[in-house]
């Protein structure tokens, strides 16, 4: 999960493209990066942290043009820990082109091989993203029969890619001189979308970005999604070219960025994410009242924040007080997206504070966006039994989380899942609560579905163990292992260097 962004305007962009950074920074936190183009010539600026702390104002002045990209970065593939894999990646050759990327590449390795083997083109890091600019440039290069470039030879290069490129990918690149280009994966798993805007010189302004929000923030009203398999080419004259470039797309929207990943302001393929929020609340209090008596429940209060909606919906739905009765503190990165579950551990009481009073003496449900590792939730019941809760229950407006993702959402081996090979009753007991409520698959696609009747399903494989591109083996998951475990290592390795630093015993 990264946030993609990318503007073509006659003004200049970078201020836009760091606001629009600003709306999806809830998308990724590891790092940031922004690309502006003045004529053919190139500005970037990538670094690890927040987008306020990586662009200061000599690095916005130094990014001059009319033209660019950027990207808050939420590592999956590759060195989660190296500032090199932080994007935009550039490669010089053809014409030169700058790509960010929201995905994950399922094939990334055996490509690889074959840029080195076939292409002859080398890859300097473990990001696919690196592995996706090569192959379109690659694919450019062969596209492209004479000077000036065309729109159609730029469609014939994305529809190679989507013949050799599998897994999940939305895409907003530029190919220098010529313009911003924007695609999406076959199945349409992860968000893009592009909104419009008319300059107080009547010349029209194109953004493209994950998600609706950052178009509304800026200004721009939404034009639609990018189609699945399609691609958007905006040359440097302002106008707008889109052709269908995959042989039989399908629309399956990752069901996890209306749990839990994109804002609830957004609009997704059609869908609110809000909406789509309240009714898993609905048939979350339908699936309560079938399993407890709502008699027993004194107050519902959510984990801040993604459950929000769920719960007020759930507390009307059963007739039960929705309170707030946790405080979070604004200023900690969502755990969900933090590296190592040490950190995770660490960060959940710096993160949430009880309200005492909304917890002495009653018996409270709990409502969650969604329950993966487990380690949160039973911090939090635990936190409700020391604030005084007579009773915790605990519910869940997602599905158990029982597969690996392989689509871009950092939850990649079994092993950390709590509800793979686990009952109900030992899910319960691991996270301590006196009773578990989770939403039912079926329902939640159902209701979710019902706001856009055009979708045809959804890549819901953490809940189903369905893999929707039909490419994912065991060996895979073997792989994500090993590469999840050599990166669990330089996590604590960096955190050994920091100790060892702040007790004087390391050198500088």
């Amino acid at each position: 999960m990264c946030g993609i962004v990318g503007v073509i305007s006659r003004q200049p962009v970078n201020q836009l493209i760091y606001d629009a950074l600003l709306l999806l920074q809830h998308r990724g936190q590891d790092a940031a990066g922004i690309v502006t183009m003045q004529g053919t010539k190139c500005f970037m600026h990538k670094a690890r942290g927040m987008v306020r702390d990586v662009f200061r104002t000599r690095n916005m002045r130094a990014l001059p043009g009319t033209v660019g990209l950027g990207q808050v970065r939420y590592p999956t593939a590759g060195n989660a820990y190296n500032e090199e894999e932080a994007q935009p990646f550039y490669v010089n050759a053809p014409f030169g082109v700058v790509l960010v990327h929201n995905g994950n590449l399922t094939n990334a390795h055996a490509l690889k091989t074959e840029l080195f083997d076939i292409d002859r083109r080398h890859i300097n890091t473990e990001s696919d993203t690196e592995v996706l600019i090569n192959i379109l440039a690659h694919e450019l290069e062969l596209a492209a029969r004479d000077l000036p470039l065309s729109p159609e030879e730029v469609f014939k290069a994305v529809a190679a890619v989507h013949r050799r490129v599998k897994g999940s990918y939305a895409v907003v690149a530029l190919i220098a001189g010529y313009g911003l280009l924007a695609f999406r994966d076959p199945y349409g798993i992860r968000p893009l979308c592009f909104g419009t805007q008319v300059g107080a010189d009547g010349h029209q302004d194109v953004m493209v970005a994950s998600e609706s929000v950052a178009l509304e923030g800026n200004g721009f009203k939404l034009v639609r999604d990018v189609q699945p398999g399609e691609a958007i080419f905006i040359d440097t004259k302002g106008e707008l070219h889109s052709q269908q470039c995959a042989e039989n797309p399908t629309l399956n929207p990752c069901m996890f960025e209306y749990v839990y990943l994109a804002r609830p302001d957004s609009v997704i393929d059609g869908v609110s994410v809000y909406q789509a929020r309240l009714n898993m609340g609905e048939t979350l209090a339908q699936r309560l009242i079938s399993t407890m008596p709502p008699s027993d429940i004194d107050v519902v209060i959510p984990i801040p924040e993604s459950s929000r909606p769920s719960a007020m919906q759930l507390a009307q739905k059963i007739g039960k007080p929705y309170r707030e009765g946790f405080v979070k503190n604004r200023y900690v990165g969502r755990t969900f997206i933090m590296p190592g579950q040490g950190v995770r551990k660490k960060s959940v009481r710096q993160k949430l504070n009880a309200i005492g009073v909304e917890f002495k003496g009653r018996n409270v449900l709990l409502v969650d966006d969604s329950i993966v590792r487990g380690t949160t939730s039973k911090e939090i019941v635990q936190m409700a039994r020391e604030a005084g809760a007579n009773k915790v229950y605990m519910a869940s407006a997602a599905p158990p989380v029982r597969f690996p993702n392989v689509y871009g959402i950092d939850m990649p081996t079994k092993e950390e899942l709590i509800a793979h090979d686990r009952s109900m009753e030992e899910i319960r007991q691991f996270i301590g609560a006196d009773a578990l409520i989770y939403q039912d698959v079926d329902a939640m696609k159902r209701v979710v579905n019902a706001l856009n009747p055009g979708i045809r399903g959804f890549e819901a494989s953490c809940f189903d163990g369905t893999y929707i591109t039909g490419d994912v083996t065991a060996e895979d998951f073997e792989t994500m292992k090993a590469q999840r475990a050599s990166q669990g290592e330089e996590l604590e390795a960096g955190d050994r260097s920091r100790l060892a630093l702040q007790n004087g015993t390391g050198g500088a």
